[in-house]
């Protein structure tokens, strides 16, 4: 049988599910580094960088293509890890939300 409350029930804690995911992730901080730990990223749940942190020893090396492309590679593995966060964390909230399992925790 059809109960409409139960339905009201279900959006209103999918909407709770929904503002506390947006919570966890403004607060979510990741690291990631490339070139043995030369250059390093932080970059929080939006996906904006936080930090940027190159080697000295590269900057004086002077290979400009290489120190691009050890950025890029930071940045772009400091987004995998933004990624991961979210999925553990959607995996959690809802387990959670469909009544067991706990919630996934996340890097902060």
């Amino acid at each position: 049988m059809f109960d409409p409350s139960k339905i009201q029930e279900m959006i209103q804690q999918a909407q709770e599910q929904a503002a506390d995911l947006q919570k966890q992730m403004a607060s979510t901080v990741v690291e990631a580094s490339s070139g043995g730990g030369t250059v390093s990223v932080r970059m929080n749940g939006s996906k904006q960088v936080l930090a940027l942190r190159v080697d000295t020893d590269l900057v004086k090396n002077g290979d400009v293509e290489m120190m691009q492309d050890l950025i890029t590679a930071a940045i772009n593995e400091a987004g995998r890890k933004v990624d991961d966060a979210m999925q553990a964390t959607v995996g959690g909230l809802m387990s959670g939300l469909m009544g067991g399992g706990k919630k996934s925790g996340i890097v902060s």
